[in-house]
């Protein structure tokens, strides 16, 4: 499932909101992947990394939280998990040369959809049930962090050219 042009209905945006949970997942368990695989100490990268995860793990709360709020029935996690392995599981960890590049695509992909989540709310027109400012305020905030993962990651990657 796409974000699409508007979000139309409470439902919709507890599924998208779902596969953003997911999303944060995907990061948190590489990140700690990444962590548990490097071949040297690296104080650096590990920070980067327990970053991450950490980041996730409370993006996911905020998240949850705005479904809870929503009058939805829930969504299976099987078919969430689906939508998002189709939609942004191509690769895995290993496809990447290096735990950086790989922690840099995972970042840029969640900045992604939760720019066009934010665009999609926006171009829509309907009521939900929670308060649209407050949700975009979520959004927003959420996504300006993945802006500065993204950037932290690229310094990391500069210094060590």
């Amino acid at each position: 499932m796409s974000v699409g042009h508007r979000v139309t209905s409470d439902h919709q945006l507890a599924r998208l909101l779902q596969i953003g949970i997911v999303l944060e997942e995907v990061v948190e368990a590489r990140a700690q992947h990444h962590a548990g695989e490097l071949d040297e100490r690296d104080d650096e990268i590990e920070r980067l990394l327990a970053d991450a995860a950490e980041e996730s793990a409370e993006h996911r709360a905020r998240l949850e939280r705005v479904i809870d709020e929503l009058d939805v029935e829930s969504i299976p996690f099987e078919e969430i998990d689906a939508l998002v392995e189709a939609q942004y599981g191509k690769t895995k960890p290993e496809d990447f040369d290096g735990v950086l590049y790989d922690q840099l695509c995972n970042e840029e992909t969640a900045y992604k959809f939760y720019d066009d989540l934010i665009g999609a709310i926006r171009a829509s027109d309907v009521s939900f049930g929670v308060d649209r400012d407050r949700l975009l305020d979520i959004l927003v905030e959420i996504r300006a962090e993945e802006a500065e993962g993204v950037e932290a990651v690229t310094r990391v990657m500069e210094r060590r050219e």
